[in-house]
Parts: structure tokens; sequence; C-alpha cells
């Protein structure tokens, strides 16, 4: 068994290499010596010498080993490929041009013992990409990107707002009951307490108990959990922004969207004119602003509205093709018709507001019309981006709205929120008029590197468990794999979503 080292100084990764010394001519010697450290993607073995590209997380660089002159050259030979070796030498230019590390003396970092094949040349089994995540970031360089992309993005976003002055804050994961959101939790049992309690849907009211304590400006990324389905937009863990501003309303949220997303375009890819699944994109603002109301009627000729008749609304929504339950109210109603006739369609950015109150149940109620609430959705690419609203801060309104939510959950809407007595208490001790949002980092991260499917925005997404028969300490596997998935359900990847 070879035995590896327990470090290695690096002293030059391969970006750094190629940078710095890219002026030396064919044949040329630098006369510096460097330490580079990687995997081996590609070995030509040409009798006294030997060639290899070592790639590393900023690019790749070629060795150039030597009979004579490269310690255990036969060895180094035999290297295979994926295997990482640390490797020291002189910075030459050979005469073919190619600018390489001559190696004096090299070491073995890890061997590869279960062997790539042409997975070296791109992965595009779907199984393999993201079941062996770690095979497909070494063989696409693009998933890689993607990644980083993500990286950037989010310490970007957090730069941003702490330059407004809004505070980076943590709350619970585990929650004793589920609320913020319309949505499924998981739930698992606390054996301390013994109690049941569920993964968090949605960080909402911790947040605004955080204003009601005095943090006026206050924002958290963090992993929310819903169970629910797999889609190209759905994950069931995946990532958010939210965000709550005392002293603000939904037309503020407005304004903070925009500049944000716009200027993290810039910060990202240096431009606000995008190109998406091959069609235009600009999220150059100012973004277009319409009521729901106003983009369903555009849409579908109708004369329709939260004020409409609710067996009007019944009757359209079914035209659409809607599978309307009879518990629904007009606001439910005009909901469903919009996200089946119109959502879908709304390419540029935009920003759906004034949505019904009865869809509604943490906004507060609209100053002009108490059908509605004044909440927005920001939409792009025909979906939803962000999900904001001016927060509802009366406590006896909420009560009554929880209690709304409970009765929906008793008749069986398995999503609906429950009374959460300890927020409506926080209620009572005063929430200052409070704009607040919730952005999906999964979908903007999909919009900037142009990505159909959430799978290719998240490390490791949610996959169908696969048996593995006859694997063996060697790591060759056997003749096992996925039992029952169709190539949708391993492809899929899941809830995403904001709020």
């Amino acid at each position: 068994m070879t035995t590896v080292p327990y470090r290695f100084d690096q002293t030059a990764d391969a970006a750094e290499v190629v940078a710095r010394w890219s002026g030396l001519a064919a044949g040329e010697e630098s006369g510096d010596q460097v330490s580079v450290a990687g995997r081996i993607m590609l070995s030509r073995p040409q009798g006294r010498l030997a060639f290899a590209e070592l790639r590393d997380s900023s690019g790749a660089v070629q060795l150039f080993a030597l009979d004579g002159v490269t310690r255990d050259f036969d060895a180094f030979k035999r290297l295979r490929l994926g295997d990482w070796v640390g490797a020291s030498g002189e910075v030459v230019r050979t005469r073919r041009g190619e600018l390489s590390v001559k190696i004096a003396d090299w070491v073995l970092l890890a061997e590869a013992r279960r062997g790539f094949g042409d997975k070296w040349r791109g992965v595009t089994d779907v199984e393999t990409r993201f079941r062996q995540r770690e095979v497909d970031l070494w063989a696409n360089a693009e998933s890689r990107r993607t990644l980083l992309l993500r990286s950037q993005l989010v310490r970007r976003m957090r730069e941003r707002l702490w330059d407004k002055g809004f505070v980076e804050v943590e709350t619970p994961i585990l929650h004793p009951i589920p609320g913020g959101a319309h949505a499924r939790p998981f739930v698992t049992h606390f054996r301390a307490l013994d109690m049941d309690v569920f993964l968090r849907i949605a960080p909402e009211l911790y947040l605004k108990r955080l204003v009601v304590g005095g943090f006026e400006k206050v924002f958290e990324i963090g992993r929310l959990f819903r169970n629910e389905g797999l889609s190209p937009r759905h994950n069931p863990e995946f990532t958010t922004l939210e965000l709550y501003q005392a002293y603000a309303d939904y037309h503020d949220m407005m304004a903070i969207v925009e500049e944000l997303v716009s200027g993290l375009a810039l910060d990202i890819l240096g431009t606000t004119s995008l190109t998406y699944q091959g069609r235009p994109l600009d999220l150059t603002p100012p973004w277009r602003r319409a009521t729901l109301t106003e983009l369903v009627a555009s849409e579908t000729g109708l004369d329709v509205s939260v004020h409409s008749p609710r067996d009007t609304l019944e009757k359209w929504a079914r035209d659409a093709g809607v599978e309307v339950e009879r518990s629904w109210g007009p606001g439910k109603l005009l909901l469903e018709l919009y996200e089946k006739t119109t959502e879908g369609g709304l390419w540029d950015p935009v920003f759906v507001y004034d949505y019904p109150k009865e869809v509604s149940p943490l906004a507060r109620v609209h100053r002009d019309d108490p059908m509605l609430a004044e909440r927005f959705e920001q939409v792009v690419a025909g979906r939803e981006l962000v999900n904001a609203f001016s927060e509802l801060v009366d406590p006896d309104e909420q009560l009554v709205r929880f209690e709304e939510q409970a009765a929906a959950r008793d008749a069986g809407d398995e999503d609906a929120m429950v009374v959460d007595t300890d927020y409506v208490r926080a209620l009572q001790h005063g929430l200052p008029p409070t704009g607040g949002l919730g952005l999906g980092i999964d979908r903007l991260v999909m919009l900037f590197s142009d990505t159909a499917h959430i799978r290719e925005v998240i490390s490791f997404p949610m996959m169908r468990p696969e048996r593995v028969e006859g694997a063996t300490a060697e790591g060759e596997e056997g003749a096992g794999g996925d039992q029952g998935a169709t190539p949708e359900e391993v492809a899929t990847g899941a809830v995403d979503g904001a709020r």
C-alpha cells in the first residue's frame, strides 16, 4: 500500500504559473522553481520523456518529466488518470512552445483507485453526473464554473446588504410548529423533550420577531426544507435570502430587489443584458410594474377581478384547465387563473403586485381595497424569483388569519399554517410598519448561469437512493444501480422559491 504524505507545500497554482511566466519563449528556461499540486488529467509517456497535464482548482499546467532528471521517472510514467500528485521543478517552455514545470521531484498525494476512463472527456450521463458529483466537477468545467458563480453571487449579495446597513442573523432550523409559508414540512422527533419538531419551511416569523426586538434592518441567507415534489425548479432543500426592513412597505421592497438583482448581474456577469435559454433577457432597471389583475385581463381578454362573482371566476378557471376545489374563494380562483394563463409567459422582469388577501395570510391588507393584500411577486423568465409584502403588523388580524389557515388545515389542506401563539404575542409588543421579501438564490443562480434545471446549481441535488452490489474495498463497482427510477425521476432536482 502506497504511503502518502500528510501535507504538501504548494508554492503556486496552475493559473499563477501560466500568468507569471507567459512571456517565456519556446525552449527558454526561467530559472525559477515552483511546487504545484493537482490531478493528472492526461498522460503521454514518450520513451525517456513523459508529459502530463496537471489540473487544480485554478486551471491546468503541463508537467514535463525526463529520465535522469525526474526522481523515480518510471513510476511517474505509470501514474493513472485521476491520481493526485505534488511536483516541484523549474518553469520552462518546451521547444514545441508548451509552458511546463520540468519535474525534479514529485510525490503521489492520492491514488485514484476507481478508474474514470472516458469520463475525463466530459460526463453526460445523468446518473453519473449527479450521483457522483465529484466526478462531474472534474470532468465538466461548466459544472465547476456554475458552483463558483454561486459562491461569488452569495458573497456579493452579503456585501451589498452589509453596505446598506442590514444585519445578518441566524434563526432556528428546528421549529416547534411549521410556519411562515404555505408548504408541507419535514418532521422529526426530538428525544430530549419527547416532542416532534419541523425543519423550517421559512424563517419569516423569527426574523420579524427580531424586528420587534429592535433590529430594524435584518436578513438571513440559509437553507429551507419543504416536503414536496421534485421538478426543474424545485428541490426539497433550497436556499433563500429573507430580508426585513422597518418603516418600509412593498414599494420599498421593489426598489431593493431591482437594485440588488441588477447590481449582482453587473458584479458577476458585467452586464444586465443576458441571454437565458437562447432568449435575450434584460435586467436593466427600471423594471415593469403591473397588478396581477391587469396581467390576467391582458392575457385572457377577460374582465377579471377579485371582485368578480365566484361562479364566474370558477368557470373561467375551469375553462383554462384549472382543477377547481370547492373550498376556494374568489382570491384563490384568481390566483390559479393567473398561474395557469399568465405567469409562464412573463419573460423580462416584472413586479406582479396586489395579490388577493385570501392567498396572502402574512401580508398587510391593501390600503385601498380590503379584498387585496400589499404583496408582490417578482417574475422573470416565467418563474417567481421573489415574494414580498407590506408585512401584517396587527396582532388581532394576524390571529384571525392564522385561525383561518388552521381551519383550512383541519379541512385537509396539509400545506396550510397553524396558529403560532408565540408570534402573535410578539406582535402584541409592537411591530412597526415593515417590508419583507424572500428571494430564491437557487433560481437566481440558474438565471445568471443560463441553467434550465435546479439540479445544476446545487452541489448535491436530491435523488432516489441507489443500490450498489458487490462494491469492494478497491472501489470496483458491482452490477447494482438505481432500482426502478425513471430517467426523469433520476434527473429531477427540487423546492426553491421565495417565502
